[in-house]
């Protein structure tokens, strides 16, 4: 029997079919829409009331929002002194950077998650699992970076109702003392990142900060260039500190000496954050007289699980 579209059968309504030519490769200008190269400077927590200040691109990506990627929403959240602000999502896991100020985080206890109090200052990070939205208290005036995975609960359809790790604090003086020891290190030298992987015990397979999660405390030393590296995650960067100088360079692909072909520069400044695309070659250059700072923040938990992360490097360094 041959269904026509004046008689469909029960269930075929809107069943379609397409030549795998047409279909196979969907992510395309007006289908399905690549990520793009976002960027948004400290001047948008620089001043203003306390709020939450989403990095959206849904519009672009033509999905629901706010979303900074398909799967992920990065926000500044601006605290002033003495105010506090509801920080929730429908999300499995939030992470939590504080750029400047200090303050305190409580997320109640929602069966099964334990209530979770923190104080936080400068150069502190948290993640928090599925729960309760966290209430974030300033005793001095506060800006916070935040990133969640609702976006990618969103495009599921579903709610996130039970926690897989146990909220976790990474104190940020225990951060600059790690990070300062592998930078001495005579065998980090040649590495293609001097940076520290967050990770939680609760997690030992994917070795990330959360199951969706990836975060990178990285240096970038004064006059290095990065060698080229890619992967399949997307990556929400917050630029930490730096002086004048220092930029990503992004693009699809190499040329033959192993340089980025056509590279967008995106350039830094404390307080800034940027997209850098999933697929893209990257590398991050300092062209200025002192050591810089980044934080990217991934998908690669989830990327990890799926087994699709596909980290590639330019050269033979060691990743």
């Amino acid at each position: 029997m041959t269904l026509t579209p004046e008689a469909p059968a029960l269930g075929t309504s809107k069943a379609q079919l397409f030549d795998y030519r047409q279909a196979a490769n969907p992510v395309r200008r007006g289908l399905t829409e690549p990520i793009p190269e976002g960027r948004w400077g400290p001047e948008l927590h620089g001043q203003g009331p306390t709020a939450i200040l989403p990095l959206d691109l849904s519009s672009e990506l033509g999905c629901q929002g706010p979303a900074t990627s398909p799967a992920l929403s990065a926000n500044f959240v601006r605290i002033l002194a003495g105010e506090a602000i509801s920080a929730g999502a429908n999300a499995t896991s939030s992470l939590f950077y504080v750029w400047r100020g200090a303050g305190h985080c409580l997320q109640p206890a929602i069966p099964p998650a334990r209530e979770f109090r923190q104080n936080w200052s400068q150069g502190d990070l948290f993640v928090l699992p599925a729960g309760g939205a966290a209430v974030l208290e300033a005793s001095e005036e506060s800006v916070l970076y935040w990133v969640h995975d609702a976006p990618l609960l969103s495009h599921l359809g579903v709610r996130a109702d039970r926690p897989r790790f146990e909220a976790t604090h990474y104190p940020g003086e225990w951060l600059r003392r790690e990070l300062a020891a592998l930078a001495a290190d005579p065998g980090a030298a040649r590495s293609n990142r001097l940076s520290l992987l967050l990770a939680n015990s609760d997690l030992p397979a994917s070795r990330t900060v959360t199951h969706t999660l990836w975060a990178m405390y990285g240096l970038v030393p004064a006059g290095a260039v990065q060698p080229p590296h890619r992967h399949q995650s997307v990556a929400l960067d917050l630029v930490i500190d730096c002086a004048p100088g220092c930029a990503t360079l992004s693009g699809p692909d190499l040329n033959p000496d192993g340089t980025i072909r056509n590279p967008v520069r995106m350039e830094w400044e404390p307080g800034a954050a940027f997209v850098t695309p999933p697929g893209h070659w990257h590398s991050h250059v300092n062209e200025s007289g002192r050591d810089a700072l980044l934080l990217p923040i991934q998908d690669a938990g989830l990327h990890t699980y799926l087994r699709s992360l596909d980290i590639r490097f330019s050269s033979g360094l060691a990743g």
